[in-house]
């Protein structure tokens, strides 16, 4: 079991210093994803304001 788990260990960070060299692929990805959060928040953000707010005078109505 230990020797499975060295060397999947071992593969792991083989390949992970293989990707290292890609800083301009990283740096797309983030980029692509803080769009993609920034444009997702964007639309959803009054619908998900609205439904917080109803939730929250939901809540003081129990009371």
């Amino acid at each position: 079991m230990r020797d499975r788990l060295t060397v999947a260990h071992n593969r792991f960070y083989s390949r992970l210093r293989d990707e290292r060299g890609d800083v301009p692929g990283w740096v797309l990805v983030v980029l692509m994803t803080t769009g993609l959060v920034t444009a997702i928040w964007t639309i959803a953000a009054p619908r998900l304001t609205t439904i917080l707010k109803n939730s929250l005078d939901a809540m003081n109505g129990i009371r």
